[in-house]
């Protein structure tokens, strides 16, 4: 069953830009070694945060990418950018 992964942060209008591009970069090597995600939607928020939801095939895809996640040096360098971050866990229940 499909699962997501969602975030939420803030990132200074400075950064964006290179957030964007480190973000791509991250987005990259993770379906390289863990094909299950399927999407990665990144939305701006009114209030000027943002979400950012992963989508993977499975649960134990998902747990899998995230173990592995201090082999990903794009992962602390994406991070740097944001503050004030939250993280959910959630399995897709409806999509249409």
């Amino acid at each position: 069953m499909p699962v997501a992964r969602s975030h939420r942060y803030s990132v200074a209008d400075i950064d964006l830009e290179e957030f964007l591009a480190r973000r791509s970069s991250l987005i990259a090597t993770v379906r390289e070694g863990h094909p299950g995600l399927t999407r990665a939607v990144l939305i701006r928020l009114e209030d000027g945060t943002y979400t950012d939801t992963w989508h993977w095939e499975t649960a134990e895809q998902m747990g899998a990418a995230f173990a592995a996640l201090p082999t990903f040096p794009e992962a602390p360098l994406t991070m740097a950018l944001t503050r004030d971050g939250t993280a959910l866990n959630g399995q897709v229940v409806d999509e249409r």
